[in-house]
């Protein structure tokens, strides 16, 4: 909001300057923006008189001017078409200083143009550096005093200043508003406006009907009958509109400006004669059409608040009034309107058109509702003063209900010691919320205070805000700093637990990238990837695509992969943590928290040493095989040959811990891959999040200090058979000092029958406290290969 430093002071006039009242509103929480002097500096123009306008004799475009400056008579020759004789306008006298465009200034001195002296120059606003526009020179009224400095009489030794407020107050989009602030700031004592009633002299109403007295509770209307159509707008409202930003159209329209801009109420005026019937408040019927005071032609929405007649809207209610019932140079006859509208009414609406009008702006934020009755007095004496006519009475049509209660926050001395971290004394309190124009109560309680909010104030609802408008005015820096103090005990972290942050910095050292896909998808991929649960359906969902809830990560991260082979990236890592939505058959959905992840492409990045093999089965397994590591419960963990909808049958593996299953590994089914277009065999794993994150303790346990005893076992069995199954069966036979079983070789070939394999296994025996010596390892040797020929029909290859 911008704003005429002089007429704040007109108000409230503190004993600092400029800089010193833009520093202080803005560290009250009113952000100055930007802060403009009215004009440039210039000097030795004053008011001056054309007694004669003559035709150059040697220019068609100039005129020969006899220029009054009030004490002395000079020749001036003058090219504005507006030049007239009886005009009064600024006179730059000979040794006059003016500014230029580029911020320089340059000398009045006398000329000869077409061989025609010239003893100064006739103004125009913009050599003024008043404004830009430049419509020929100044018209000033009939009545400005003739030789008066331009500077005093248009009051050009003025700031303008323009204010950033906050949505919460709008109580200071008013000089009124400002003042009442500035003067609680600086203690100044403040000038209310006085808006007595003004006597109604003649009977004259217009009915009005709220019929959504929700949105719009209260509206007061007045009838004044003919008024001068042909009057000005005087000059010193004139100057306070453009130093606000509004631009000056007629009286009628200028004064509902003025008391938007002077009392924060937003008005308009009709034209009494071409209304027709009574005003009735309501909402638009959808598809209603109005031509807006702009020219352009909206269709009205349902949800919109309209002023209408019996023919229909004539106005957005407080957003803009319509062209067909607009105030003309004709009118004689209007009817004004002041109202007070429910701030959720009008929020959203102006914008939804393509609007911002200064009511809307006013009325998002919320106006005083106890100021309409005030505001049409004070705008009624202002015209009759000013377009003359008669008035009739105020009608005021009220729904006491549907208006705002009167506000009570209980405001406590402990609380306001607690956030401003320091002791305010009681009298400093009172003296502030009295200031800010709120009542002050203290209760039966010490250190207590009942405090009923203005109706101005929307803002304040609660005791923080109190608190927060004392701080405001106290000055912010004026608090006492003060490091804060609190009992922190440190919270004790189970140790067992892999934390999700050392899950996925072990993934990404991996070379992974993490993604964060929608927990939404198509209902028939999430069918694809999942047969055992039927995905809850969402009632509203964004798209088609978007229709169910996913009981798998797998179809986001797929379709992530789809997108990046489209743009030619053949090599992708990526994995997800997050959940999952199985149903249970009744309402509760079950979220479960899981971490999942995708493989496809070369095995190792682009580069001069690097091989092309693509990834297999292996690797994700390897990769996942280190992730159950992290808890050094990696021995809970196998996997086990299965079956699933979305993965090759053939290389699909169950994780199972402590034989729970927890998730699978394998490969896309060939199918999927077909169907979604990839290029490339890809590699999945998903697993329940509690499982991979519940690790076990580290305990110590001595090194031993004597040999390991190894021996190596080539075994042949079908084809099917695990290493996990061996491993289980030779850990189990071989004895407490087992340190490790290992395979390292498989093969299949020369030598070996058809659905056969060799198995080549490393057993490595080690005693913490003596060397095994080979009777007890062969006896372990032997213990083995008959429970596994015993259980997996295993033999040792000769």
């Amino acid at each position: 909001m911008k704003f005429s430093e002089k007429w704040l002071r007109e108000l409230v006039n503190p004993a600092i300057d400029t800089q010193g009242l833009v520093d202080q509103v803005t560290m009250a929480g009113l952000e100055v923006d930007e802060v403009d002097a009215a004009a440039k500096e210039f000097s030795g123009v004053v008011v001056g008189e054309i007694l004669t306008a003559e035709q150059h004799p040697n220019a068609d475009k100039l005129q020969v001017c006899t220029v009054s400056s009030g004490s002395e008579e000079f020749q001036v020759v003058c090219g504005a078409p507006n030049a007239r004789a009886g005009l009064k306008t600024a006179f730059a006298t000979v040794g006059a200083v003016l500014p230029t465009p580029d911020g320089k200034t340059f000398k009045i001195k006398k000329a000869k143009l077409r061989q025609v002296e010239s003893f100064g120059m006739l103004c125009a606003e913009d050599e003024l550096g008043i404004s830009d526009g430049h419509d020929g020179i100044m018209e000033l009224p009939a009545d400005a005093p003739v030789g008066t400095c331009i500077r005093e009489y248009l009051n050009l030794d003025d700031a303008i200043i323009d204010v950033d407020l906050t949505p919460n107050r709008g109580d200071c989009l008013s000089i009124t508003g400002l003042a009442r602030e500035v003067g609680v700031l600086n203690k100044a004592p403040v000038t209310f406006i006085d808006a007595p009633d003004v006597a109604a002299t003649i009977d004259d109403q217009f009915t009005v009907e709220l019929k959504d007295s929700a949105d719009c509770p209260r509206y007061v209307g007045r009838v004044i009958r003919n008024i001068n159509p042909q009057a000005e707008t005087p000059l010193w409202m004139k100057q306070k509109l453009e130093r606000s930003g509004v631009r000056s159209i007629d009286p009628v329209v200028d004064v509902t400006n003025f008391i938007l801009l002077e009392l924060g109420q937003p008005m308009h005026a009709f034209d009494l004669d071409k209304l027709k019937g009574g005003i009735v408040v309501r909402r638009a019927e959808q598809g209603e059409k109005l031509v807006l005071l702009d020219g352009q032609e909206v269709e009205l929405n349902a949800d919109t608040l309209t002023i209408s007649d019996a023919q229909g809207p004539v106005a957005m209610a407080g957003i803009m009034g319509g062209e067909p019932t607009s105030v003309s140079t004709d009118t004689q006859n209007i009817f004004l309107e002041s109202a007070f509208f429910n701030p959720i009414s009008i929020a959203g609406r102006a914008r939804s058109y393509g609007l911002h009008t200064d009511s809307s702006h006013r009325f998002e934020r919320g106006v005083d509702w106890q100021l309409q009755t005030k505001a049409i007095n004070r705008a009624t004496a202002l015209l009759l003063e000013i377009v003359g006519g008669e008035a009739g009475p105020v009608v005021e049509t009220v729904d006491q209900d549907a208006l705002p209660s009167e506000r009570h926050v209980v405001l406590r001395q402990s609380k306001v010691n607690s956030m401003l971290a320091f002791a305010m004394p009681p009298a400093e309190i009172e003296e502030i919320l009295t200031r800010l124009g709120l009542g002050v109560e203290k209760t039966s309680t010490e250190g207590e205070w009942n405090v009923s909010v203005p109706s101005y104030r929307f803002d304040i609802a609660i005791e923080v805000d109190l608190i927060e408008e004392l701080a405001r005015v106290y000055g912010y820096n004026n608090l006492p700093v003060r490091t804060p103090m609190a009992s922190m005990p440190i919270k004790p972290q189970d140790e067992t637990l892999v934390t999700l942050h050392n899950v996925r910095r072990a993934l990404t050292a991996l070379g992974y990238q993490e993604a964060i896909t929608y927990s939404f998808i198509e209902a028939g991929l999430q069918k694809k990837f999942d047969d055992r649960y039927d995905a809850i359906a969402l009632a509203n969902p964004i798209s088609a695509e978007m229709a169910v809830m996913r009981t798998s990560i797998w179809p986001g991260l797929v379709k992530a992969v789809q997108h990046n082979q489209n743009r030619q990236q053949s090599r992708v890592r990526m994995f997800e943590s997050g959940q999952r939505f199985l149903p249970t058959g009744g309402d509760e959905i079950i979220q479960e928290n899981v971490v999942a992840g995708v493989i496809t492409g070369p095995r190792d990045p682009e580069g001069w040493n690097a091989g092309k093999d693509a990834v297999d089965f292996f690797d994700i397994k390897g990769d996942l095989e280190s992730l159950l590591s992290l808890g050094g419960a990696a021995d809970e963990f196998s996997f086990v040959a299965d079956r699933h909808v979305a993965l090759h049958p053939g290389q699909t593996a169950r994780i199972e811990r402590n034989g729970e299953a927890v998730g699978f590994v394998g490969a896309l089914h060939p199918n999927l891959i077909k169907d979604l277009g990839l290029n490339s065999t890809v590699y999945l794993f998903e697993i329940n999040q509690a499982a991979l994150c519940q690790g076990k303790l580290p305990r110590y346990e001595e090194i031993s200090k004597f040999p390991e005893s190894r021996r190596d076992l080539a075994l042949i069995v079908d084809e099917s058979v695990a290493f996990e199954s061996i491993r289980q069966i030779t850990e189990k036979q071989a004895g407490e000092f087992i340190k490790e079983v290992t395979l390292f070789d498989v093969y299949q070939g020369q030598g070996i029958e058809t659905g056969r394999k060799s198995l080549a296994v490393g057993l490595t025996w080690q005693h913490p406290s003596r060397t095994l010596n080979d009777e007890e390892i062969n006896s372990a040797i032997d213990a083995v290969v008959s429970a596994l020929a015993s259980k997996l029909s295993a033999t040792l290859r000769e």
